[in-house]
């Protein structure tokens, strides 16, 4: 029996200690080199339950616009897709990822559900590769 107890208050603290908020990352100013950078596609999907007005207002309301891409952070494209919502390509040091999302997950979670999508440069890479076959 306390054994039992012990053990549900250490479950009972723990959850409690990580349920506890985490501060945002600290804005970065890293920049995107060849050696550090990452592109990063960003699905941005409305939500088709709610009329556009509405979300356009409380992504204002939440500061997206003002916040995302946050300084310094490449925009590749950023596309419109019928059906689907936006799509955004953005370059960035791998270090600044954390920011990145935070700042999505602060201002556009409400009126978009998100995707990520990670990649990185491999152009230069696949022609060497293909030239060589030549």
């Amino acid at each position: 029996m306390m054994c039992a107890a012990l053990l549900a208050s250490v479950a009972f603290h723990g959850s409690s200690a990580m349920a506890q908020s985490v501060a945002a990352p600290a804005a970065g100013n890293a920049v995107a080199t060849p050696d550090n950078a990452l592109l990063l596609t960003v699905f941005l999907k409305h939500d088709q339950s709610r009329p556009l007005g509405e979300l356009n207002a409380q992504l204002a309301k939440q500061g997206f616009y003002k916040a995302f891409p946050p300084a310094g952070v490449e925009v590749v494209s950023w596309y419109v897709t019928m059906g689907i919502g936006q799509i955004i390509t953005l370059r960035l040091p791998a270090s600044r990822l954390r920011e990145v999302n935070r700042v999505l997950e602060d201002t556009a979670w409400g009126s978009y559900r998100t995707e990520f999508y990670p990649s990185y440069d491999y152009k230069a890479v696949a022609l060497a590769e293909h030239d060589k076959a030549q």
